[in-house]
């Protein structure tokens, strides 16, 4: 979009003038840091209010998604929809005012509160799983909020104006006590769980240990559900019904990328939504026309998605880097199990016993082992030169290093028990026994390795190398099949 093309969608755009205006948005550059450096107390109290509403949202939904009670928060939200709309009528009625926020929160209150038992009544009283419950309550209690709204606009008490900010939030629209309401009861959500974090913890992962022991298992569920009911009322009016699963579920999903530490999860869980909050309140401030809720929305999908790719314990880069050196080592002890049984000929025993040294293994014996391309062995002899476990010679030898054959000679230990245990445990044929070893050897662990030993009656693995349950001319023959890279 060129500049006169913005020029004819607003008048007020002037670059000399710092005014910024695209069609409905605009803003002074006077504006924009007078919202950045948080100037206006109004603004202060709504950024630091929706700000908590974010850090207990994120520590909540990382119980509820390790609980499996994502969606709860989806279905309490939408059962908010018909008390608000009652609290308005009856407040209209009685005199009062309908659009009061602490009237329309304690209807949202109360209709939450029986969404959850209508949830509760259905899951332990019928034969109909969670999930059903969740879309019968959350459908037929959002459609009775819709009607109410309906009923709204048709009465001469006054019109729903306002309320739909409800649906799809509006931060810009709250006043100073609407802020601390929403602060307090952040607050309120993030003691309780630092206060119960253990049990909640205990019930997240396992639930009949934490039964056996004593835990009130119903009550800490009921605490659980008591505390996303609250989350889910108080971010109403910021984020709205609709979008507040979101704020439940999405920081939680990006601090999983980064820990698998429960106590760290929810620290970062909790700075992911308390730092969308605040991005999606100041942009709503300075654009009081943007919906507060999709943009919170978006400043926590923006974390999710570096998350996603940047993470340091699940993300795509970290595992496309882990795999990388996982097929590197995988590679690196093919090599040099290759080298060590080329090197078990009986001339090489004769080359080993007059020289003192490894034998000299021809590069194209190795290649025809391992059925690799050339630059792929070129590019695993080079990263084992490098390493001090290979030695490459003129005319296209090779010859392991002290290091490297003590190396080789462990990894050839470990493939043949399990050939070994295979061949009589799991009555695989000796010719075929090589190819399924190849696939698990790898992944050992010391006590495996002691348990192997122990099963194919091995007494000193350390001095006594097993003997190949196969000839080596048959395992060369069986590696000229392709195998997957990996």
């Amino acid at each position: 979009m060129t500049l006169n093309s913005l020029c004819q969608l607003s008048p007020k755009f002037e670059l000399a003038g710092h005014v910024f205006a695209t069609g409905m948005l605009e803003f002074t550059s006077r504006d924009f840091w007078r919202v950045a450096f948080l100037q206006d107390h109004n603004t202060r109290v709504v950024v630091f209010g929706t700000g908590l509403l974010g850090a207990a949202a994120g520590i909540i939904g990382s119980f509820a998604l390790l609980r499996r009670r994502a969606l709860m928060g989806d279905a309490l939200s939408h059962a908010t929809l018909p008390g608000i709309a009652a609290a308005f009528l009856i407040a209209s009625a009685l005199g009062g005012s309908g659009k009061s926020l602490p009237i329309l929160l304690t209807g949202a209150a109360i209709s939450g509160a029986l969404g959850t038992a209508a949830i509760l009544a259905i899951r332990n009283f019928t034969k109909l799983k969670e999930d059903a419950a969740l879309g019968i309550v959350l459908s037929v209690f959002f459609g009775a909020g819709v009607a109410l709204l309906g009923i709204v606009q048709q009465t001469s008490m006054g019109h729903a104006a306002g309320l739909e900010s409800f649906i799809f939030g509006k931060t810009a629209s709250l006043r100073a006590t609407d802020a601390y309401v929403i602060g307090f009861g952040g607050a309120a959500c993030v003691a309780v769980s630092c206060l119960l974090f253990k049990e909640l913890k205990l019930l997240c992962f396992d639930e009949g240990f934490a039964a056996a022991h004593g835990l009130p298992v119903r009550g800490m569920d009921l605490i659980l559900m008591s505390l996303i009911v609250v989350v889910s009322i108080i971010g109403l009016q910021s984020v709205g019904l609709i979008l507040m699963i979101a704020l439940l579920v999405i920081p939680t999903a990006a601090a999983r990328f980064w820990t698998g530490k429960m106590v760290r999860m929810s620290i970062l869980s909790g700075i992911f939504g308390a730092i969308s909050c605040l991005v999606g309140a100041m942009v709503s401030a300075l654009l009081p026309r943007m919906p507060s809720g999709a943009t919170i929305v978006l400043a926590a999908s923006l974390a999710f998605g570096v998350s996603f790719f940047f993470g340091r314990e699940r993300g795509a880069v970290i595992r496309w880097y882990r795999r990388l050196q996982l097929h590197a080592r995988v590679d690196r002890q093919h090599l040099l199990r290759a080298m060590f049984e080329l090197s078990e000929d009986a001339d090489a025993e004769a080359n080993l016993a007059t020289q003192g040294r490894a034998p000299e293994i021809a590069f194209e014996s190795v290649l025809d082992m391992r059925s690799w391309s050339a630059r792929r062995l070129r590019r695993q002899i080079r990263a084992a030169a490098n390493d001090g476990v290979v030695v490459s010679l003129r005319g296209n030898k090779l010859r392991l290093t002290e290091s490297g054959e003590h190396l080789a000679s462990r990894l050839v230990h470990q493939h043949r028990l399990w050939e070994m245990y295979l061949i009589t445990h799991a009555e695989i044929a000796p010719s075929k026994v090589d190819r399924d070893a190849d696939m698990i050897e790898h992944v050992l662990t010391p006590l495996m390795i002691a348990q192997l030993e122990q099963l194919v009656g091995e007494a000193q693995p350390a001095v006594a190398l097993p003997p190949s349950p196969h000839p080596i001319s048959v395992e060369r023959s069986t590696h000229h099949q392709p195998k997957p890279s990996r």
